[in-house]
């Protein structure tokens, strides 16, 4: 049954719409950008348009072809796009033993290079082109894309699963992805030149507390794994990989290794390096972080401290011993900051995106957007706040609920999801400022935008 067509609210002078699953109207003025989202209500992948001229229109249909879940056994968990697909996990709760996977939807996108810009041909609506859901999966929680392939952890079997973009477009599901074993329990990776990946241990204390392998990616067959390490804390509980350098989030601080790509150290010759993030004033606890993000030579990341006292970091990986520059963010008692989302804006400002989470009580909930290089210089050490607006409320629960943020392909709009309403906003770069909001429905959650504007030649 067709949904009911919703008008939201009006912000002269434009005007956001939400569709049900009909066709897109030809009159709603040129498309600005494609949006896939999740529906934590109904464990489904959402799609839409935003679309522009004299109202802005928002179009929401789901996914043709993606498989229904149980919503009371599996999770949709990390998703990731690269070449016009999108690769979404699937998790269960019995470890695997229900269903668990990940689906591959060809996005109906692609891009078209025309000298310093690209066109975007929106060639068709999205559609599931192979899934791959059984008990063989190892349950899925991270997914990361490197160098445009995709890594998946397969947390229960102590490994993980790389795939490409070109496979997953022209293979069968059985057919596509490479398992490597490495990592375990609950896995992060950092991938280089996918030559070589290191995948983590989540155990905070026995034989494998703080512990990394080391896999070679290049190898044909058989046991890829290389070498093994030992990081000095373990509940390890982030990865990344840039500038030649590999990152590591520990229980304390920031561990970080040079990068092996031609796999000649051991695990009696590589050299573990580590930042302090400071302690919690009043407690013996050492700050931490999660997850990281990468821009350019910069990795960036939050990490707490007392209330209020919260922080954006931002390190130099190029730097020959990295250091951090800490951006304090005031975050009232009962949020909390989420991982930055970084964006190129056309007009060339660098932006960082933190949400202002709820944890506990009924605060004001908050997205802070950080001017990264005020000077224009790519050195990000003057990073300041440019603004922080409120925005509708998130629904967390355990890692998921929270807000989310993409933007479209050429930096010019961004897109975020308010799970606590079940609303998408629209915010362009250019003036940093709420354009549209529309009411889609369910809990939407894990957003990511493709494509741009049609450029006329």
């Amino acid at each position: 049954m067709k949904k009911r067509w919703t008008t939201v609210l009006r912000i002269a002078p434009l005007l956001i719409i939400l569709s049900g699953p009909v066709a897109i109207a030809a009159d709603h003025g040129p498309r600005l950008t494609r949006l896939l989202w999740q529906d934590r209500d109904k464990d489904a992948l959402m799609w839409g348009e935003v679309h522009s001229g004299e109202t802005w229109v928002v179009t929401a249909s789901p996914v043709k072809g993606f498989p229904k879940l149980d919503v009371e056994k599996q999770d949709l968990v990390q998703m990731e796009q690269s070449e016009g697909m999108l690769l979404v996990g699937v998790r269960d709760n019995d470890n695997g033993k229900h269903q668990s996977g990940w689906v591959a939807v060809d996005t109906g996108v692609r891009e078209v290079p025309h000298g310093n810009h690209s066109d975007w041909q929106y060639l068709a609506s999205p559609t599931v082109k192979s899934s791959r859901l059984d008990m063989d999966q190892g349950n899925p929680a991270h997914l990361y894309l490197y160098n445009g392939t995709f890594f998946m952890a397969n947390d229960s079997r102590n490994g993980f699963t790389h795939l490409t973009p070109a496979e997953l477009a022209t293979k069968s599901a059985a057919a596509c992805g490479t398992f490597c074993t490495g990592g375990g329990n609950h896995i992060t990776m950092a991938a280089v030149d996918n030559t070589v990946c290191y995948s983590t241990w989540i155990d905070g204390g026995g034989p494998n507390k703080g512990r990394v392998d080391v896999v070679n990616l290049k190898k044909a067959d058989g046991d890829k794994l290389a070498y093994t390490f030992m990081l000095p804390t373990g509940v390890i509980h982030g990865a990344t990989a840039n500038a030649g350098k590999v990152f590591f989030a520990p229980a304390d601080g920031i561990c970080w290794v040079d990068a092996d790509t031609t796999l000649t150290k051991t695990a009696e010759t590589v050299v573990v390096n580590h930042i302090s993030l400071g302690t919690e004033e009043g407690a013996e606890k050492p700050n931490r972080t999660g997850a990281f993000v990468n821009h350019r030579n910069w990795v960036l990341f939050t990490t707490g401290g007392p209330e209020g006292k919260s922080s954006l970091c931002l390190l130099d990986a190029t730097a020959a011993a990295p250091s951090i520059v800490k951006l304090p963010i005031e975050v009232a008692d009962g949020l909390s900051l989420t991982t930055p989302e970084v964006v190129l804006a056309a007009g060339g400002k660098r932006y960082a995106c933190l949400f202002q989470d709820r944890k506990e009580g009924d605060v004001q909930e908050q997205l802070t957007i950080v001017d990264l290089d005020p000077n224009g210089d790519r050195n990000l050490s003057d990073a300041t706040i440019s603004r922080t607006i409120p925005v509708p409320a998130s629904k967390v629960d355990g890692h998921h609920g929270h807000h989310s943020i993409s933007f479209d392909s050429e930096g010019k709009l961004a897109c975020f999801t308010n799970p606590g309403d079940g609303s998408i906003w629209v915010m362009t770069l250019k003036d940093l400022e709420v354009r549209a909001k529309s009411k889609v429905g369910g809990t939407p959650a894990a957003i990511s935008a493709i494509g741009a504007a049609a450029h006329h030649h």
